[in-house]
C-alpha cells in the first residue's frame, strides 16, 4: 500500500495495478486515489470504466494503444472483470507491452495467483491484496479518524464500538460518523452513546442467541432469531453462522484447555484478540461434548432442509427451541 502512495507522491507510476481482497474500504480508497492522481476532474477523454463480466480485452486493448488527449496518461479501470479467476490469455499476454501513456487499474474480489494475468501483473506491475485489517491497524486507523473530528473515547469504548461493528472499515466509518453526529458538540463519545447509536452487526447477534441458549432463555433466544429474519438474513445463513460460531467456541474451548493465551487463540481463531475473553467466557458454558453435538445438529439440520424434510425458517426455529427446552448443551 505505501507502494502506491509513493508512486502518487513521486508522479511516476507502474503500468498496471491489482486490487484486491475482503476490505472494500481500501480498495475504493486506493481506486480512488490512483483516479484523482492520473486524471483531471471531468475528463472523459482519458479515463475509461469498464465493469463486469463479458467485457472485451481487445477494446481495452485498443484504448490502452491511443495517445491520450492532452494529458499525461490515459486512465484504464476494470472491476469484477472475473479476468483473474477465468483467465485472459490475451490481456495477460499485452501486460508487458502496456504503452508509457497507460495505466491499468484492475479492482477484484477474487484472483488466482497461479493464472497467467496475475503472473504478469505482479512481474510487469503492482498487485496487493487489500484484507481485512488486523487490530493494532483498525486501532490507529480509529484512532487518527476521531483526532480529525476532534473526538475522543476510552480504550474500553473504542474496544465496545469494535465489538458492535467488527472489522469492516467500510461499516466502520458508517457509524463513526452517525455517532459523531449524535454525540454533536460534546468531545467525548460515552459507552451510553455506542450502545444508542451504533447497529450490532449479524454475528454479535448470533453471539447473543448462543449466550441466551446457553441459559436456557428461550423468549430471547427467538426474538434475536425473529431480529435477524426482519434484517432480510436468510434462515440458512443464519444456521451457517450458528454452525460456525458452535464450531468456533469447540476450537476456543480446546485452546483454552491447553493453556493458549488470548493471543495465540486469537492468531489460531481469526478473532480480535478484544474478543478473546467474552468468547472463552461463553465457552465456559458447554462441554466439548455439547459443542461437537450442537455443530452436529446444525449440519442435520442442513440436509434436513436441503432434503425438503422441513423448510429452512421451521427448521432453524425448531433447532432454538430444541436446545432452549433440553440439557443437551450443558
Amino acid at each position: 500500500m505505501q507502494t502506491i502512495a509513493n508512486d502518487i507522491k513521486t508522479g511516476s507510476f507502474h503500468r498496471v495495478y491489482l486490487l484486491y481482497g475482503e476490505e472494500s474500504y481500501l480498495k475504493r480508497s486506493y481506486k480512488n486515489q490512483l483516479k484523482e492522481a492520473l486524471v483531471r476532474p471531468n475528463d472523459t477523454m482519458n479515463y475509461h470504466y469498464f465493469e463486469g463480466k463479458g467485457i472485451n480485452p481487445k477494446s481495452i486493448i485498443d484504448l490502452a494503444e491511443t495517445m491520450p488527449f492532452l494529458a499525461d496518461f490515459r486512465f484504464i479501470l476494470i472491476e469484477n472483470s472475473g479476468f483473474f479467476k477465468n483467465s485472459c490469455d490475451e490481456l495477460a499476454a499485452y501486460i508487458k507491452d502496456i504503452p508509457e501513456t497507460c495505466v491499468f487499474l484492475f479492482v477484484e474480489n477474487e484472483i488466482d495467483r497461479r493464472g497467467k494475468l496475475y503472473k504478469a501483473v505482479k512481474q510487469f506491475g503492482y498487485p496487493t491484496e487489500l484484507a481485512k485489517q488486523p487490530e493494532k491497524k483498525l486501532i490507529v486507523w480509529l484512532l487518527s479518524l476521531l483526532k480529525k473530528e476532534g473526538k475522543k473515547i476510552t480504550e474500553a469504548n473504542l474496544h465496545l464500538f469494535l465489538e458492535k461493528t467488527g472489522s469492516d472499515m467500510e461499516l466502520i466509518t458508517k457509524e463513526l460518523e452517525k455517532l459523531i453526529c449524535y454525540i454533536y458538540p460534546r468531545e467525548v463519545i460515552t459507552s451510553e452513546d455506542i450502545e444508542t447509536i451504533c447497529c450490532e452487526q449479524t454475528t454479535g447477534k448470533i453471539f447473543d442467541m448462543i449466550t441466551a441458549i446457553s441459559e436456557k432463555r428461550q423468549k430471547k433466544a427467538l426474538e434475536l432469531y425473529y431480529d435477524l429474519l426482519l434484517l432480510k438474513e436468510p434462515p440458512m445463513r443464519i444456521l451457517f453462522l450458528l454452525t460456525r460460531q458452535f464450531h468456533l467456541l469447540m476450537q476456543i474451548k480446546e485452546l483454552s484447555a491447553a493453556h493458549c493465551d488470548f493471543t495465540t487463540i486469537s492468531k489460531q481463531t481469526n478473532l480480535q484478540t478484544f474478543l478473546i475473553g467474552k468468547y472463552v467466557n461463553q465457552a465456559k458454558h458447554f462441554s466439548s461434548t455439547a459443542l461437537r453435538q450442537a455443530v452436529q445438529d446444525c449440519i442435520e439440520t442442513e440436509e434436513a432442509v436441503k432434503t425438503g424434510k422441513i423448510n429452512d425458517r421451521l427448521g432453524v426455529e425448531l433447532l432454538i427451541i430444541s436446545y432452549t427446552q433440553t440439557p443437551i448443551l450443558h
